[in-house]
């Protein structure tokens, strides 16, 4: 729908819903998910006449609609939602997520608030429910801890297929944590900029038999070093010596901030050649299938495929 037009007939658009019990999906006016007061109409019409919404977003200002949700369950059929930039208490964020019975998809976006405490267990408080896409962006107190603990239940980890993490307490140093703890993760993305390189203790490779598409978007937070090279490629070091080590077998398509990343998995035989490293099992190490790897060096450059 055009942004003029939902912008301006908001009163045609809520006459519009009001006939249209089988809606799904519906473009609405930004004011919509704040809780503006001229899109209050078109709100009760929607929640009032269209159960079968599948996709929302509630945006700063929203808290008091949001915080409904959870008495009145206008939308059963929920399997898409957007939360960014929120003010409510965890336990009432927990009661309108478990309020979806379906929700597949969750976006949480610059909650400062959000901590590991939401994944704990508290008898009297619903669960984190079972997501099959998270993506967390802007949320610094979360941590891998947290994740772990979120992934220790049978039904989250099972259900975990997608994992997006941009700015979070979720390190790269950490990510194989969260890996462990994931066997049904299909495609993960982590974005950070770091400061200073990656450690120099030992730290187990990335590890995943289930992982087919990764996005690794390390950049350093300054360009101008002294040193030979910043402190990101201490971090593509580490990816391609994941790559190398045949820890995760399953990955197809790899996306790195890194020109530098396919000299480093060259440097190695090509795979399964007879004169390849071999690990302490015998087995032989190094990339064993083709990868389509995607670099950049700068996030406003295209994707080249190497």
């Amino acid at each position: 729908m055009p942004y003029m037009t939902r912008e301006t007939c908001k009163a045609d658009l809520a006459r519009t819903v009001s006939v249209l019990p089988n809606l799904r999906y519906v473009d609405l006016p930004e004011g919509f998910y704040s809780d503006d007061a001229s899109s209050n109409i078109l709100k009760n019409e929607l929640q009032s006449r269209c159960p079968d919404i599948r996709k929302l977003k509630y945006l700063a200002g929203a808290e008091g609609s949001f915080t409904a949700l959870a008495q009145y369950r206008p939308w059963q059929n929920m399997e898409t939602l957007e939360l960014s930039g929120l003010s409510v208490e965890p336990s009432t964020l927990l009661y309108v997520l478990t309020s979806f019975p379906v929700l597949r998809q969750l976006k949480l976006v610059d909650l400062p608030w959000l901590d590991d405490q939401i994944f704990t267990s508290n008898p009297s408080i619903p669960p984190f429910p079972p997501i099959n896409k998270l993506t967390l962006e802007i949320i610094p107190n979360v941590s891998a801890h947290g994740l772990v603990h979120y992934l220790s239940r049978p039904d989250t980890r099972e259900a975990l297929a997608s994992l997006s993490l941009t700015n979070t307490g979720i390190l790269p140093t950490t990510l194989h944590e969260v890996l462990a703890r994931a066997p049904c993760l299909a495609s993960l993305s982590i974005s950070e900029t770091v400061d200073r390189s990656f450690p120099l203790s030992p730290t187990p490779p990335l590890s995943s038999r289930s992982l087919r598409t990764l996005h690794y978007e390390i950049l350093s937070t300054n360009t101008k070093f002294n040193a030979l090279s910043p402190p990101s490629e201490t971090y593509y070091n580490y990816l391609s010596t994941s790559l190398l080590s045949g820890t995760l077998p399953s990955l197809s398509s790899l996306y790195a901030f890194s020109p530098s990343l396919p000299s480093l998995l060259l440097l190695l035989p090509p795979p399964t050649a007879p004169f390849a490293l071999k690990d302490g099992n015998g087995s032989y190490t190094g990339l064993r299938h083709p990868l389509k790897l995607y670099t950049k060096s700068t996030p406003e450059l295209e994707w080249d495929l190497t």
